[in-house]
């Protein structure tokens, strides 16, 4: 009897990534002794750890059969043939597909032409946090082509999910006990513009949520602030079941640079972006994806990158040195050193992380409700980490802690390494 009976799923990269390794996992069952590595081709270092990851897999399961999927193997996948610890090379629309996975089905690459395919998503990928919320893709795919990035040859054009299969997906989600949903996809303020009528995603957000009366928190991922329509701004202002926090891909604060990514907004526009989201809603907290030391960047274009921070009251940030990916025409500029590109990305993260430590400590004594992932930790309506005793609920809730899944009204005591403190409040609508 093998001791790894069942398929294993390691998966790097963005959250529809772990999405759709959810589904892969529902897929390939029956699949016996195997390893399913699900890629990501942002940079060369989640490339280069997803390599590490299939030789550690051969290590530890030698008779496993090791399966590659993902960005990184749509877009080359002879490189991942060719280690000798593969098996099989997956595309990002077969590993999709349940026949993929059968076990009869022994073909070492298969992996289509992912720009051929041209057809309105036809599948869903939900994926899930514990019990605590679950995700819903809406969308695939990038139409823009900004320099730096080569995700649209790993995922191809925009294509979307219909409304119908949304609402229906997230209707059972919330029938399972699911309390919040997020919906992802690779550009998803691009969502419906394939679609008859060319809905806007604010009005598939507001659609949704009057088809889903009881889904209690719904949440967006990373957004264009160049795509955010009229609909959406009204909901961000008026709608309580939207969460209080957008991500959105800024990427630079530079307009030089900017334009050399080939973003369609300006530091201008940025700014002014994340100050009308803040006067729609106060209390809104945003995120952004910043890239250091991007080619021909200069000390004072970096600068202006610093300074949105401040300027873009950003909270939470995801900051990445550039890394070059062969094909873009970012990788042909002339390139920072990788130490200059290193030392701005420790200076942009210290400066976001400067700028989270301030946000925290003035949550202190504000009432939040905390969706529970696990015993003693949850997430607030923004999305900080929320640490607490369970057993000082124990009274409220007749259980000896909260519930992972529930949504607990809490009050926030203060805050530790990023995190914040909470205990016990009343009054405050579950």
């Amino acid at each position: 009897m093998t001791a790894h009976p069942e398929p294993q799923v390691v998966t790097f990269g963005c959250r529809l990534n772990a999405a759709e390794s959810s589904a892969i996992a529902a897929h390939a069952a029956g699949l016996g002794d195997a390893v399913i590595v699900n890629t990501c081709a942002v940079t060369a270092e989640a490339e280069r750890q997803a390599r590490q990851a299939v030789r550690r897999a051969r290590r530890q399961r030698p008779g496993a059969r090791i399966v590659v999927t993902g960005c990184a193997a749509q877009i080359d996948p002879g490189a991942w043939a060719a280690m000798p610890e593969v098996d099989r090379v997956v595309g990002n629309v077969e590993k999709m597909d349940p026949a993929t996975f059968l076990a009869a089905n022994d073909a070492p690459v298969q992996v289509n032409d992912i720009m051929a395919v041209r057809e309105t998503a036809s599948h869903l990928a939900g994926g899930f946090d514990g019990r605590a919320r679950a995700y819903v893709q809406v969308q695939n795919g990038c139409d823009h082509r900004c320099t730096f990035c080569i995700i649209p040859y790993g995922r191809g054009n925009s294509r979307s999910a219909a409304l119908g299969p949304i609402v229906e997906q997230a209707r059972a989600l919330v029938e399972t006990g699911y309390r919040e949903i997020v919906l992802t996809g690779v550009d998803i303020t691009a969502w419906g513009a394939d679609l008859p009528g060319t809905p806007s995603l604010g009005q598939m957000v507001q659609r949704l949520l009057a088809a889903v009366p009881e889904l209690p928190r719904l949440r967006l991922t990373s957004l264009d602030c160049a795509e955010v329509d009229g609909t959406l701004l009204r909901l961000i202002a008026e709608e309580p079941r939207l969460m209080p926090h957008l991500h959105v891909s800024l990427q630079a604060g530079d307009d030089l640079v900017l334009k050399r990514m080939k973003r369609r907004h300006s530091r201008r526009q940025a700014i002014d972006f994340c100050r009308r989201v803040r006067d729609l809603r106060p209390d809104i907290a945003l995120g952004a994806d910043l890239i250091a030391g991007f080619p021909t960047e200069t000390e004072d274009m970096f600068r202006r990158t610093l300074d949105l921070v401040e300027d873009c009251g950003l909270v939470f940030l995801h900051v990445f040195p550039y890394s070059e990916r062969p094909g873009t025409p970012a990788a042909r500029m002339p390139a920072m050193p990788k130490r200059v590109r290193k030392e701005r990305a420790g200076r942009l993260r210290a400066r976001g992380a400067e700028a989270l430590r301030r946000w925290l400590a003035g949550q202190a004594g504000r009432d939040i409700a905390v969706l529970v992932e696990g015993e003693g930790k949850g997430r607030s309506e923004h999305y900080a980490a929320v640490r607490f005793d369970g057993a000082a609920f124990a009274e409220d809730t007749n259980e000896a802690g909260c519930l992972a899944g529930s949504i607990v009204p809490m009050r926030v005591t203060g805050a530790a390494d990023d995190v914040l403190l909470a205990g016990p409040a009343h009054g405050l609508p579950a």
